[in-house]
């Protein structure tokens, strides 16, 4: 018998996994024998844990996107650091860790089949906003809070694009928080 910890550790391996290889080899070409392989699980206890293809990669993208989302909350909620501090560390984990190789594979098999995805794809972004604009909204007022968070996500979404490596997008970043946020 398996403990229910165990059964949890093992869906969110199998997840990691799915992840990667949605992210190497696209959604389309990605079969569930290789996730299975990936993962080190048998295509039947794949299976038993994920009733379709489907189901796996909007299991995988949904649980990426929510532990983001708890870190970007937990890093905008420690009122012990600087505010600026706290708004680039969200954003890194909320963008910077998808600056890269893979991680631009990742992203574009999210944006390449939203409609697998289902709200997850507006909620997320929407939350993630509303994260930062509460932070910055301890500082200014609110209407001016949600310009910053809406210009801040707007140069992020730019720098994804511009740059090579998690390094250089947190150090251009950082430079749009200190010229930004109070």
């Amino acid at each position: 018998m398996v403990s229910e910890p165990a059964k949890a550790g093992r869906r969110d391996a199998v997840l990691e996994a799915a992840l990667e290889t949605f992210a190497r080899h696209g959604y389309r070409k990605t079969s569930m024998d290789e996730v299975a392989r990936a993962a080190r699980i048998s295509r039947p206890g794949l299976y038993f844990l994920f009733e379709s293809k489907e189901t796996l990669f909007r299991a995988a993208v949904t649980r990426t996107l929510e532990q983001d989302l708890a870190v970007a909350e937990r890093l905008l909620g420690d009122a012990g650091k600087p505010l600026r501090e706290r708004v680039a560390g969200a954003f890194d984990q909320w963008a910077g860790r998808y600056v890269g190789p893979l991680s631009r594979d990742v992203t574009g098999v999210i944006e390449q089949n939203p409609d697998l995805l289902g709200d997850i794809v507006e909620t997320a972004p929407a939350r993630f906003e509303a994260l930062v604009t509460d932070a910055l909204a301890e500082v200014t007022g609110r209407a001016t809070a949600t310009r910053v968070a809406q210009t801040l996500i707007s140069a992020s979404v730019g720098l994804k694009h511009q740059v090579a490596t998690r390094e250089d997008y947190l150090r251009r970043f950082t430079t749009a928080v200190e010229l930004l946020v109070p």
